[in-house]
């Protein structure tokens, strides 16, 4: 069964972490402050394990398919109707940012980061708010 507290937990901890990113990162500085670079890498990591850890959740309750990856989660979930297509492959492309950050598969290229932070925030408001309007019964 979905658990709404655990959903709207996470789902609050993905909008806390885009805030702090707005308010708080200096793009500009990633090159040349490693402060500034750990905390957006870091805070960009909480905010799509959050995305995933609902995702997963929402998966698992609904029994969408067991996926092989992370990004099939989101792929489930285009499947089932709670993403469309361009927001679900953005959301792939975020778990495949984030295993760079985790397991450190490849060096992080700041011009990444910048421009996650530039452009595909926003791709995360849009994941919230399309999980919410699901769970709500607002297709």
């Amino acid at each position: 069964m979905t658990d709404p507290d655990l959903l709207a937990k996470k789902l609050a901890l993905v909008e806390t972490c885009l805030s702090e990113l707005r308010r708080l990162a200096r793009p500009e500085a990633l090159a040349v402050d490693v402060r500034e670079q750990r905390f957006v890498e870091h805070t960009l990591q909480i905010a799509i394990q959050a995305a995933l850890d609902v995702a997963s959740h929402i998966v698992s309750d609904r029994r969408l398919g067991e996926p092989r990856t992370n990004r099939e989660l989101f792929d489930l979930l285009l499947q089932d109707g709670w993403l469309d297509e361009a927001l679900a492959g953005t959301l792939r492309n975020m778990a495949g940012f984030r295993n760079i950050l985790v397991h450190g598969y490849d060096d992080v290229d700041l011009e990444v980061v910048a421009d996650i932070l530039s452009h595909h925030l926003g791709d995360l408001d849009a994941f919230v708010a399309a999980v919410r309007r699901r769970l709500h019964g607002r297709a």
